[in-house]
């Protein structure tokens, strides 16, 4: 069940972050017209807000019918703008960001695999399944291996094709195999008291900030290192969005750590390191240093920490929400994780079209980091002992 629900995990990601790659080859190129940094940032963003803000409604209606339904739900659900984006859209900007928001309905199945996940695991195996479950968002990494070559060697529509086929096939494995745990726990109270009454939580707003920062920065990351390493350091669209795949790959391989060294060593301290991490990070990388050195190793690094840190958030909700109530956890905490990926690609566009330097946004990004470390040794600790985590 793990396996099926990551691979459906990657599955659905690899849809949602097909337009981020040809970002900068859209710009370059000119067949979508002119357009700016500020254009190619929102046409990257929008499929990151519309799966953000989906996941409430998604993580609460999974607490409701379970990942045996949802997910094969949601995968079918994506291949509409999947197919709408290479067949009809690829060459109007206007119609892209169209296809782009109701792409983001594949963002939202993250909320479907973690309650689905979780059900299946002791509270001491949570953090590591939860982790792994996590690691489908490396689907982005096929995403940017792939979509590029695939554009340029065989065709406009072939990614979105390819990616719709899949989709497709595993809608069709999942709702045959899929099941949901025995036992399972099923929320019966109407849906908007549950979302409020989950709202309400101390741990879901921490864990809020926390996933905003970690999972938000990994996915701000993810969409727009191809254009910030084009403009910055003057890479191919091509090399650019290699070297994306190579800061998701680790960040991806480094969250199942984060949430297996919390099950050990306990969320807090995990958190409280990756954090630290972050925030030197960014500030090196705010100098913009040689990609042949410093540059490099700084990105990878603060890649492996925020893939860690966003383990170690839901090791966290894990064994600190009652079973019943992970789904709407999930929902808002993953929309925060969403929008935290939202904004910044936007902020950096905005700063970067106004001042030619992309310093203040990491900058930015470091004193977050900053804020959320502190929030995390005075507040968030407080919950967790609470719930003796």
């Amino acid at each position: 069940m793990l396996a099926l629900a990551t691979f459906g995990f990657a599955a659905n990601f690899w849809a949602w972050a097909l337009i981020s790659p040809l970002g900068p080859m859209f710009r370059d190129t000119g067949t979508l017209g002119r357009l700016s940094e500020s254009d190619v940032a929102l046409l990257v963003a929008v499929p990151v807000l519309v799966g953000s803000l989906g996941r409430i409604i998604v993580g609460a209606l999974t607490d409701r019918y379970g990942g045996r339904v949802m997910f094969p739900l949601v995968s079918v659900a994506t291949i509409v703008p999947t197919l709408f984006v290479g067949l009809v859209a690829i060459d109007s900007y206007s119609l892209l960001l169209v296809g782009g928001f109701f792409l983001g309905i594949g963002g939202t199945a993250f909320a479907v695999g973690v309650p689905f996940v979780n059900a299946w695991f002791p509270p001491e195996r949570r953090g590591l399944a939860v982790g792994i479950f996590g690691a489908g968002m490396g689907g982005t990494a096929i995403s940017a291996l792939t979509t590029v070559k695939l554009y340029t060697d065989a065709g406009e529509s072939a990614p979105f094709l390819i990616t719709a086929t899949v989709l497709a096939l595993y809608a069709a494995v999942a709702w045959i195999v899929l099941r949901d745990a025995p036992g399972r726990v099923i929320a019966s109270t109407p849906l908007l008291t549950r979302l409020v009454a989950t709202a309400r939580l101390p741990i879901t707003w921490q864990a809020c900030i926390l996933y905003a920062v970690t999972f938000g920065g990994y996915v701000a990351f993810s969409v727009y290192l191809p254009a910030y390493l084009k403009t910055a350091h003057g890479l191919t669209p091509a090399d650019a969005a290699n070297r994306m795949a190579g800061f998701v790959i680790i960040a991806v391989l480094s969250r199942p750590l984060g949430g297996w060294l919390s099950d050990r060593l306990g969320p807090i301290p995990v958190l409280t390191g990756v954090l630290g991490v972050v925030t030197v990070c960014a500030g090196v990388s705010a100098g913009t240093p040689p990609l042949d050195g410093i540059g490099t190793v700084a990105f990878l690094v603060m890649a492996a920490a925020l893939g860690a840190g966003s383990g170690a958030t839901f090791a966290l909700i894990a064994r600190a929400t009652d079973p019943s109530r992970v789904g709407g956890v999930t929902g808002l905490v993953g929309a925060a994780g969403g929008l935290g990926g939202f904004v910044p690609p936007l902020l950096m566009g905005y700063i970067y079209g106004r001042t030619d330097s992309y310093a203040i946004g990491l900058w930015l990004l470091a004193a977050t980091a900053a804020l959320t470390l502190l929030l995390t040794v005075v507040v968030v600790s407080r919950t967790a002992r609470a719930h003796d985590v």
